[in-house]
């Protein structure tokens, strides 16, 4: 909470500016989904420079070089969002929880990107999303799907990947590009203002051919163990 309040203190000269354009973009068709996601980018790179927040991007040349694939982070909170946008100049939009899709500023900011609400308590509902998803990817689209289903509490420590979540991509015979965060529980978790680096790393895409054989649940195994070894190698809590 300190370093939201830190961000706001210090952008208060620019912020009312940005939110009433914020509010006009979200809501306007006239505007590309690149114009969008590069204003948003424009605002999170302040953002994280007033919170005292350093993003340490890897591997961006890892991304494929045609759009319509689908990124999957491990998930560690409400900054992970903050952190990938700063380093990616790639526009993309995300598959979220039902439960924010109405919440104030975060609506206008999923707006933004074309964000697309899932129940996973709803079979069906959640099976349309799939779809819609992989028609987007197949479209040209890029995503990000967190395959834990909902953040970890437990640090740089992951949550078991559902199989369920890759299943887009399956559909959509879709490059997946594993993306490992460190340390982004930090920045809104941890009580203090104190100069942070969170670490981003795009690491090399599973194309179709190397899991057109494979099971949703062993992708998943597979890009889960992917990204636990870059953790390993990286976290200063190991």
């Amino acid at each position: 909470m300190k370093r939201i309040i830190l961000m706001v203190i210090r952008l208060l000269y620019i912020a009312p500016y940005w939110f009433i354009k914020l509010l006009h973009m979200a809501g306007s068709d006239q505007y590309s989904w690149k114009e969008k996601y590069d204003f948003l980018r424009l605002i999170t790179v302040h953002a994280n420079r007033a919170g005292r927040v350093v993003i340490d991007t890897h591997g961006i040349e890892n991304l494929p070089e045609k759009d319509g694939y689908i990124m999957y982070p491990n998930h560690q909170g409400m900054f992970d969002a903050l952190a990938i946008i700063e380093g990616n100049p790639h526009p993309f939009s995300i598959v979220m929880k039902k439960e924010v899709k109405d919440v104030f500023f975060l609506k206008q900011v999923f707006q933004m990107v074309g964000a697309i609400p899932i129940d996973r308590e709803d079979i069906r509902q959640s099976m349309q999303v799939i779809l819609q998803v992989a028609k987007e990817v197949s479209e040209g689209r890029n995503f990000i799907i967190f395959p834990e289903g909902t953040r970890s509490k437990m640090g740089n420590k992951v949550q078991t990947f559902k199989g369920g979540s890759f299943k887009s991509a399956m559909r959509a015979k879709a490059p997946i590009v594993p993306v490992a965060l460190i340390d982004s529980y930090v920045p809104f978790d941890r009580n203090t203002i104190r100069k942070t680096t969170v670490q981003v790393h795009y690491l090399k895409p599973m194309y179709y051919e190397e899991y057109k054989d494979m099971k949703s649940t062993e992708i998943a195994a597979e890009v889960q163990h992917r990204i636990e070894e870059v953790i390993a190698a990286n976290s200063k809590e190991n």
